[in-house]
């Protein structure tokens, strides 16, 4: 998450030189490079690049070895419905093996597996045609025998052909019964809508004919023959990528699945990924800025983040683990993307700047939505800090700071940089006599280190800010000196998330450690490390250089990169924000509130690095936080009584439930009953927010000329400003923030507020 783009740190010098002559003596009896060679090359020059460079590398031994075996099982077979029993003993004869092979440049296990899972694949293949020839019974009720398990944790590998096929049977079952309540309702819909409609302005019979005649009400035997047929389609889909998938892309998932045995951010990127990485990095983003991932197992799309400043940023509605079942141009008919490969999913995603795209998705919670999306350029304008003040009754004006992510453009000497802005919004809303600021970091994902630090000089002026421990030991603390004493030092709050992670907990860990700020939200994502990009090419001699390009992949004779976790930030009290994260002074009720901790962030990797702590750095605190335990009590007895956040909790309470007891009904009835609660709940919140009193926002006024330029800059900042208003988080902030104004804060004569 942390960029460090202006103080790039590759491999020392002398750590490639070493890595080129071990290369050199084992390569250069070869004339050419065969593709099985080059295979080697990749998994041998991974692993002395991590031995060499990794924070903290792991023992390549038997523990290793199982972690990487369970990591290759699940990435091909998440969900447990290509391997029967059988092949899963013969594979798990090399579940403690992987680590010898690894020592000797064997690649025996993946060669194995691969011939395997192939198999599997064309085994199943032959499954859902059968299948779906035949009508499902929805309305049939067998109890717990008839119930899809979704936790593939709880659930067991077919035994042999006949099991396999009756799990097939329930998957297909779910999937068609998913389609048929989809299209039923889409009909009910409709009727309900006919039936109300009023044509008064027809010009003559012919268009009432056509008016009457445009809808064909099916049947449900009807439907339901619909739905398995686009439920084939798209099974066809998804066994066409599975086939179209090349040898040397199942070669990549199974690197991965060896470096992040070492840590959940430690990845190999090939040729062809390491470009498209480096053009997302480049800061340019078309289309609606939703990242995507293709499950193997089932076909499924999944959103694995949205970019900030992105149109599905701004629309607000599209989240990370949605899945993408269908794609509409528009008005027109959803196209079933469910086994479409991600590149054509992006293909039907993106689109001419300005024009819709609808996307059907269903929510981790199981309730399925659809999401319209103007078309647009990210542009960087976005991203980029704002500020606004919201007048909060009693002559109070609270500063609002939304930051989407710690940039840097390090490219240009005048390029725009986080901390830079944070000073200009905060010097800004000191000149408008604010009583407090919030600075809003959920969902930050992190960014510039020096930013970081540079920005909490703001707020603290000169100190230590973060320390950072390399593989050798080594710790180096960073501090900030922008300014001797703190630039604003009156009430200040932090707004963090789940989503809030690197840079993000490193800013508010110190806030929290100076006790300078009060960090409000829910618990941070828990990302202490920092990652660097390592050219693999680089680290080969130029004799095994010729061979690649002599050899049998000579289209193509680099090796790629690897991105490898080098350090580990530590916080100015010693601990770590590995894995713990910043546990907010006061927490607010939250979507996960229910959901068991380890489940949650960097915590639910077992491959994350632990917590560890190292010796505090000695830091000079002023104006801080007093009275939080009172603080804390007051913002409870709000949220307590606040009928929003109670809704929050009871669906944090059923999302908790539906994890631990993740089945489904097969058949109608009972399905619809389950979505029931959560649609229910959903539908409460919707009403109560239509009623809920919004803030009263206002632009600083050094902002006016800049908003008002033209038209669509005018509607933007409205936009944002009624998005803010409305946010019940922002809004219990606001109070805290007045309590905290009220307390006995110490505010240093001639640094408060002017």
């Amino acid at each position: 998450m942390l960029k460090f783009m202006k103080n790039k740190i590759l491999i020392p010098l002398l750590v490639i030189c070493a890595l080129a002559a071990f290369f050199s003596f084992k390569y250069t009896a070869a004339g050419t490079r065969s593709s099985e060679e080059k295979r080697k090359l990749v998994l041998e020059t991974v692993m002395a690049a991590i031995k060499h460079d990794h924070f903290s590398p792991r023992p390549i031994d038997d523990t290793f070895s199982t972690r990487v075996y369970h990591k290759v099982m699940d990435i091909f077979d998440g969900g447990k419905i290509f391997f029967s029993k059988q092949d899963v003993a013969k594979l798990a004869a090399y579940e403690f093996k992987i680590d010898d092979e690894i020592r000797g440049s064997s690649l025996e296990f993946f060669d194995t597996f691969d011939a395997v899972y192939q198999r599997s694949i064309k085994r199943a293949e032959k499954f859902y045609p059968e299948l779906l020839a035949k009508p499902f019974d929805f309305t049939k009720d067998d109890g717990a025998s008839d119930r899809l398990q979704l936790d593939s944790k709880k659930d067991e590998y077919g035994d042999g052909e006949k099991g396999l096929a009756d799990k097939w049977r329930k998957v297909l079952k779910f999937r068609s019964l998913e389609k048929y309540v989809d299209l039923k309702d889409v009909q009910d819909k409709k009727l309900a809508e006919k039936a109300t409609e009023k044509i008064t302005d027809s010009k003559d019979e012919k268009d009432k004919k056509v008016a009457d005649t445009s809808f064909k009400v099916k049947t449900d035997a009807e439907l339901e023959a619909k739905a398995r047929e686009d439920v084939k389609k798209s099974y066809q889909r998804l066994f066409k990528s599975l086939h179209d998938l090349k040898d040397d892309e199942r070669f990549t998932f199974f690197m991965n699945a060896v470096a992040e045995a070492q840590d959940p951010h430690t990845s190999y990127l090939p040729p062809v990924d390491k470009a498209k990485f480096e053009t997302m990095m480049s800061g340019s983003f078309f289309g609606i800025g939703a990242q995507l991932k293709e499950n193997f197992d089932d076909g499924k799309i999944i959103i694995t983040a949205i970019v900030t400043g992105s149109p599905s940023w701004k629309q607000g509605e599209l989240k990370a683990e949605d899945e993408i079942m269908a794609v509409a141009q528009g008005e027109k008919t959803p196209v079933d993307v469910n086994g479409f490969a991600i590149d054509d999913v992006v293909k039907l995603i993106r689109g001419e700047k300005g024009t819709e795209v609808r996307l059907t998705v269903k929510k981790k919670d199981g309730t399925i939505k659809v999401v319209p999306i103007i078309r647009d350029v990210v542009k960087l304008e976005e991203t980029f800090a704002k500020s606004a003040i919201i007048n909060a009754g009693n002559n109070s004006k609270i500063g609002y700071i939304h930051l989407p992510e710690f940039y840097a453009d390090f490219n240009h000497t005048s390029g725009r940089r986080c901390a830079a802005d944070i000073m200009e919004e905060v010097l800004k809303l000191k000149k408008e006599n604010v009583n407090g600021i919030i600075l809003d970091l959920r969902g930050n994902g992190g960014g510039s280190l020096g930013d970081v630090v540079e920005m909490s000089g703001i707020f603290v002026g000169k100190g230590p800010v973060v320390q950072v421990k390399n593989s050798n030991a080594s710790v180096n603390v960073l501090r900030s000196q922008v300014t001797d004493t703190a630039i604003y030092a009156g009430p200040f709050v932090i707004m963090v998330d789940e989503g809030s992670a690197s840079a993000s907990e490193i800013l508010a860990a110190a806030m929290q450690d100076y006790k300078r700020a009060l960090i409000v939200g829910a618990p941070t994502y828990g990302k202490g490390t920092v990652q660097k990009m390592v050219q693999l090419d680089d680290m080969l001699n130029p004799m095994t250089r010729i061979q690649l390009m002599n050899g049998v992949d000579s289209a193509d004779p680099n090796i790629g990169a690897l991105k490898l976790t080098m350090e580990k930030f530590y916080r100015v009290n010693g601990g770590s924000t590995q894995l713990k994260g910043v546990v907010p002074d006061i927490q607010l009720p939250d979507q996960y509130d229910y959901v068991d901790d380890e489940d949650l962030g960097e915590r639910r990797n077992k491959s994350a690095l632990a917590y560890d702590e190292i010796p505090a750095a000695t830091i000079n605190a002023s104006n801080k936080v007093g009275n939080i335990p009172q603080l804390a009590q007051m913002s409870k007895s709000r949220v307590t009584v606040n009928p929003i956040f109670k809704l929050i909790e009871q669906n944090s309470e059923v999302r908790k439930k539906r994890m631990d007891n993740n089945t489904v009904a097969l058949n109608e009835k009972q399905y619809r009953k389950e979505q029931e609660e959560m649609k229910a709940l959903n539908k409460k919140m919707e009403e109560i927010q239509k009623t809920a009193v919004t803030l009263n926002m206002s632009n600083v006024a050094a902002d006016n000329n800049r908003i008002n330029i033209d038209s669509a800059s005018i509607t933007k900042n409205k936009d944002w400003l009624k998005n803010v208003s409305k946010d019940i988080y922002i809004a219990e902030t606001v109070n805290i923030i007045n309590d905290l104004a009220k307390s006995t804060m110490k505010v240093s004569v001639g640094t408060g507020m002017k």
